[in-house]
């Protein structure tokens, strides 16, 4: 970064002295001991920008620090690593995966005739059910009828009961009337208690 912030501020200082080979002297020697204004923020400004944006050597700092662990350190275990990694795919595509594929195939094959009996039983047993739920709808609304038509004709057989048990009160009625009236007739017949004593 050192490198980089004297390049800029050189540039700076040239621009100025470029009038007289002795005159210059005097005037760098009097920017380095105070100088005007103008020479340090410039000088200030070359700093900055160096310290800011030239990132150079920072960057090729990292790269060498980055290419010595990588090389020295690590060695080839990366690539180790890596061709394993190789060994194992290599493998896994050649001989386990057709392995599984075969297998899967085989039970699935399997599998599905079982499943195919099993939807099918349960497709019977259901269809017995509805089957049987049928009947037993049949039976309880025949059994309703019945007992409907049982109760139509039980309530008819009542009403029959007590018009006969109305007539019969009113033919009982009739001859009782008839009876008081006889007895009326036949105590109008006989003569008062008072006239009987002496």
């Amino acid at each position: 970064m050192s490198g980089g912030g004297t390049e800029t501020p050189v540039v700076c200082e040239a621009a100025p002295g470029g009038g007289g080979g002795g005159g210059g002297g005097k005037k760098k020697d009097s920017l380095g001991t105070g100088g005007s204004p103008a020479h340090l923020i410039i000088k200030d400004l070359g700093e900055i920008h160096s310290r800011l944006l030239d990132h150079r050597p920072v960057i090729q700092g990292e790269t060498r620090y980055f290419v010595k662990e990588f090389e020295e350190k690590r060695g080839l275990r990366e690539m180790r690593v890596l061709e394993n990694l190789r060994n194992m795919i290599r493998e896994t595509n050649e001989d386990t995966l057709p392995t599984c594929r075969e297998t899967m195939q085989d039970n699935l094959t399997q599998v599905l005739q079982r499943l195919q009996a099993a939807t099918d039983s349960v497709c019977r047993l259901q269809q017995r059910e509805q089957e049987r739920k049928k009947m037993h709808n049949d039976h309880l609304i025949a059994s309703e009828k019945q007992h409907i038509m049982q109760w139509e004709d039980f309530m008819k057989e009542q009403h029959s009961k007590q018009a006969e048990v109305d007539e019969e009160h009113r033919k009982a009625m009739e001859r009782l009337k008839e009876q008081y009236a006889e007895m009326e007739k036949g105590l109008a017949k006989c003569p008062a208690f008072g006239e009987l004593e002496p």
